[in-house]
């Protein structure tokens, strides 16, 4: 039997279409490896972007919960390289934002919302300790404070700044030396020592300077105050 007119026409039309796909399968590109896994089943291998580890706020490994802050503060190494405080993907200090200084730099940060108050640093070498204890003294309930160290964190505290460190939550401070690196993270009001805090004493590793430190996490918010 004989195929004439439309007929004809789809046989021709299937037969050019069965020879591109028998074609492209037997001798590969890209169209020829689309076919090869569609009738396979084969999976084609993940790119090198979704093997790299997915980034979080701050460089996290992991996302904070709900109603959490995402943290990472790095002390700086040596007299060379600042420290970085970062919150919720954004850098409050760095050396790039041109705010570091030796001692200690310090971002405050309302507790109930998140949004930052102030950042300063307080030169612990050859500085006024005055300056840092009237930034601290007047701090308000359920204020976060942030710490990293720079160069020497140490040889003006006294007393009084040691002792407000410690109702921040500081349990390092009362010990903290010449030249040690020390990051922390504390709040006005709390109850407990604070567990976001890491102190190295100086081990020479930088000749003369500690190795710097390097800690991330997540703060919960607290409620609003009542009243």
């Amino acid at each position: 039997m004989r195929l004439t007119g439309p007929l004809r026409a789809v046989a021709v039309l299937l037969m050019v279409g069965l020879t591109w796909l028998v074609a492209n399968t037997l001798f590969g590109g890209e169209s020829g490896s689309s076919v090869r896994h569609f009738f396979s089943g084969a999976s084609e291998k993940p790119t090198a972007a979704e093997l790299r580890p997915r980034r979080y706020k701050c460089g996290l490994s992991a996302p904070c919960p709900p109603k959490h802050l995402a943290f990472r503060l790095v002390s700086g190494a040596a007299n060379v390289i600042g420290p970085k405080i970062c919150l919720e993907d954004k850098m409050l200090v760095s050396s790039v934002k041109n705010n570091v200084g030796r001692g200690l730099n310090i971002a405050l940060v309302n507790g109930v919302t998140g949004e930052l108050m102030d950042t300063k640093n307080f030169d612990t070498w050859a500085g006024d300790i005055t300056d840092l204890l009237k930034f601290l003294r007047p701090l308000h309930e359920g204020t976060l404070v942030f710490v990293a160290s720079f160069d020497d964190a140490a040889t003006k505290l006294n007393d009084e700044s040691r002792r407000l460190f410690e109702e921040l939550g500081s349990t390092a401070v009362k010990e903290l030396a010449f030249r040690d690196s020390w990051v922390f993270v504390g709040a006005k009001g709390i109850e407990n020592k604070s567990p976001f805090e890491q102190n190295t004493k100086n081990s020479n590793k930088y000749e003369g300077w500690p190795e710097s430190l390097e800690m991330d996490g997540c703060i919960p918010l607290r409620p609003p105050l009542e009243g």
